[in-house]
């Protein structure tokens, strides 16, 4: 199995639960808010993996991986990042805020 299989149900949930989520009050706001957090998670993914990586402290076998790379760092390494930035705002609304009527 690929890294890409194993995080395919991690950002499908994601964004099962952002697409429930949008018709509770501030989505518009909690997006914009797991967009920057989004991107400050995946800068740091960048950084942090890529000196991990050089580092040898793990390494990716090339066969499970997509060859695509941001460095040293499979693209597949920023898949957790997204679906953690956009899922867990999408859960938190869907279980701990009120429906929007209208």
């Amino acid at each position: 199995m690929t890294y890409f299989l194993i995080s395919l149900p991690f950002l499908a949930a994601a964004a099962l639960a952002v697409g429930f989520s949008l018709r509770r009050p501030g989505a518009r706001r909690r997006l914009l808010a797991s967009a920057c957090a989004a991107a400050a998670l995946v800068v740091l993914t960048a950084i942090f993996d890529n000196i991990m990586i050089a580092a040898d402290l793990y390494s990716y076998p090339e066969h499970l991986v997509s060859g695509i790379r941001i460095g040293l760092a499979p693209i597949e390494d920023f898949a957790y990042p997204l679906a953690i930035a956009f899922g867990l705002p999408a859960v938190r609304a869907l279980l701990f805020e009120r429906r929007s009527d209208g």
